[in-house]
């Protein structure tokens, strides 16, 4: 505009273009920059969660309303279907965040381990941060279910398709020297694994998400389940089966009528970008969710388990906008 403006100025053009036409071209250039810097500014991020009876979509809805709100980047939370559809959805353009468990989308980038992925790395995407503990779940209405073992035969939830939850069930049936083939298997979302449970559809159900779960809180507090523990000789086999497995604890009264602690394994729910993320976006995104953890646990639970350290390692590449907030914290990003 000022060079237009230097432009309007000279001689020259005051004789070839008449003063109304030189005005009215001046306004056009200015409407059309409004509009650009307008359109740049409302431009919003879909973030792709989970089912609406999961923690994905719980607390992808806060993280979302809250960056909106405290930050230059608008992000719109809409519910999925777990990791493995996130990362398609992701690579497809159909959304540019995503909640995944650290272990699919290390499969998937890595182009490891299932047959969808075998051969054909998925590397579209690059990590913005861990947040918290995904336990893996299995939760039945049987009281004779006692162990993995006792599956074979059962019907079966082992997750909606586009899940992650399938690919932690086969892993369990691994440690266990099972298959898919030994149980009657069932691909249903967490909401419709407890009203199958319910309505004794299912002998039981894996569930991977944060606990307490809404839909595994809801089933207990009006029927009554038990959560399957693993022992120490599992846990060690589904350790070496990925290295993104940790041992941990849900604990007694996370769920009502279940008084013990129950022990197993969990993953890391990581948020995910596309390559259309800026670095501005991703810095953004990042610095506002950890300078803000104590704010985003006042609206819901799990901002309580955001840490930093926590949050710089999940076995995939981090993006540069959110490796530089990292690095300002004095933490370097770990794969």
């Amino acid at each position: 505009l000022l060079k237009l403006r230097h432009s309007i100025s000279s001689k020259k053009l005051k004789e070839a273009i008449p003063m109304k036409k030189v005005l009215s071209l001046v306004i056009a250039l200015v409407l059309v920059f409004s509009l650009a810097s307008v359109s740049v500014a409302s431009a919003e991020l879909t973030f792709t969660t989970g089912g609406t009876s999961g923690t994905y979509y719980a607390f992808g809805n806060v993280l979302a309303q809250f960056i909106t709100n405290n930050s230059d980047v608008a992000v719109t939370a809409v519910a999925g279907n777990g990791s493995a559809d996130n990362i398609d959805k992701l690579d497809l353009g159909a959304a540019q965040l995503g909640f995944v468990q650290n272990d699919v989308a290390y499969y998937a980038y890595n182009g490891i381990r299932f047959d969808q992925y075998i051969g054909m790395p998925v590397t579209s995407f690059t990590a913005l941060c861990a947040l918290y503990n995904e336990t893996v779940q299995l939760i039945t209405c049987n009281p004779d279910i006692k162990s993995v073992e006792d599956l074979r035969g059962k019907n079966v939830s082992i997750g909606s398709s586009g899940s992650g939850v399938y690919f932690n069930a086969m892993d369990f049936f691994a440690a266990y020297g099972m298959t898919e083939a030994d149980i009657v298997p069932q691909y249903l979302s967490f909401g419709d694994s407890a009203e199958a449970l319910k309505d004794g559809k299912i002998d039981a159900a894996f569930v991977v998400a944060g606990a307490p779960t809404p839909a595994v809180t809801d089933l207990c507090t009006t029927k009554g389940a038990y959560l399957v523990p693993l022992d120490d000789e599992h846990i060690a086999k589904l350790k070496e089966i990925s290295g993104a497995y940790t041992e941990c604890t849900i604990p007694g009264g996370t769920y009502e009528g279940i008084d013990d602690d129950v022990k197993t394994v969990a993953v890391k729910a990581t948020i995910i970008a596309s390559d259309k993320v800026t670095d501005e976006e991703a810095y953004a995104i990042v610095s506002t969710i950890f300078e803000n953890k104590d704010a985003i646990a006042e609206l819901h639970a799990k901002g309580a388990e955001l840490d930093l350290e926590y949050a710089s390692s999940c076995g995939l590449p981090y993006h540069p906008g959110a490796a530089k907030y990292f690095a300002e914290k004095g933490l370097t990003v770990t794969e």
